[in-house]
């Protein structure tokens, strides 16, 4: 699926009061992408307000330095931008994603769009722009900005270059392509600094995220020759270690480090109650159709799903049980 910038363009036109939404435990691309739409927008004469249904993670609050991302419920109530004409739902097409927004824009009468890269998506009443082969949405956001006529920023680049670089793993996965590093050289040209970025998000670790990572690595077990590796983070573990929960961010890659792994899994028990769960695939069995088994998605390389149960042991050997049985069917 592609984006029909013609038509996109069309609403954008068409709209001048805009609500921009991503979905909850924010990552770079969703954090990015939502800051980089906005100054396009604004570029444009649009007004443009963030809201989204969980803060930005203490780690990430660097890529917002103006404090533009508020979370419903605590920074405003919908009443506050009920006035909008469009509402633009950026990296998710799930509902189960946008938490305490998705009541929200199920009782709303403005239009909606779908800005997103990941496969499939629910029955939220928008009108769909997707590029299911873009690496990021943060990728997309660089294809609008040229079919716009906007010329970029620092202050859109820096946060865009984040979207981009970290959903491609720092340009190192499958995703990757020419147009990936002349989009990124675009960003640079307008004023992204990697260097920056790069320490912002990697090197200034705390003592409980260090702790926290010794935990998964400890846990993780091998199985099928090798060609399966999976750990997990109990919710006591937070305390236990001294982390805060997005301290989980990325923690799966650790186990596709192993030589021989095809495929990863963490599971992630969360403080609210449940277990996330992340897939990494780099053999035949695609991630999303694991996370489907489960009512999630993603995409091929990562994909990911949430279990409504605070039962570790129900949770593991549910998933466990599924991708064993996906891995033996596809890996001959």
């Amino acid at each position: 699926m592609q984006v029909d910038w013609k038509r996109f363009s069309e609403v954008i036109e068409a709209s001048n009061n805009i609500i921009l939404t991503s979905h909850i435990r924010p990552d770079c691309d969703a954090l990015g992408s939502c800051l980089g739409m906005a100054g396009l927008l604004e570029s444009l004469g649009k007004k443009v307000r963030i809201v989204c249904g969980q803060e930005v993670p203490e780690s990430l609050k660097f890529i917002d330095p103006d404090d533009r991302i508020k979370c419903i419920g605590k920074d405003i109530v919908a009443e506050e931008f009920a006035d909008a004409d469009l509402h633009i739902i950026l990296d998710t097409s799930a509902w189960i994603q946008l938490g305490d927004m998705a009541d929200v824009i199920r009782n709303s009468s403005y239009k909606k769009i779908i800005f997103d890269h990941h496969e499939g998506e629910d029955d939220i009443d928008a009108e769909l722009f997707k590029n299911t082969t873009a690496e990021a949405v943060g990728r997309m956001i660089v294809d609008a900005a040229e079919y716009l006529k906007v010329e970029m920023t620092p202050a859109i680049a820096q946060p865009v270059l984040a979207a981009l670089a970290t959903d491609t793993g720092w340009f190192r996965f499958g995703s990757v392509n020419p147009g990936t590093f002349r989009a990124a050289a675009k960003l640079l040209e307008a004023g992204a600094q990697p260097a920056k970025l790069y320490g912002q998000l990697y090197e200034r670790e705390t003592v409980g995220r260090v702790r926290l990572r010794g935990t998964v690595l400890a846990r993780i077990e091998t199985e099928l020759d090798g060609r399966l590796a999976h750990t997990y983070i109990k919710p006591d573990d937070y305390e236990k270690t001294g982390a805060h929960p997005t301290d989980t961010e990325d923690l799966i890659n650790l186990a596709l480090e192993i030589e021989g792994t095809v495929f990863a899994v963490i599971m992630v028990g969360q403080v609210s109650g449940g277990y996330k769960m992340s897939f990494r695939s780099r053999c035949d069995v695609a991630a999303n159709e694991v996370a489907k088994a489960f009512g999630g998605g993603g995409h091929r390389a990562a994909a990911g799903a949430f279990i409504e149960s605070d039962s570790f042991e129900e949770v593991q050997n549910q998933v466990l049980t599924q991708v064993r049985e996906m891995l033996a069917a596809g890996i001959a």
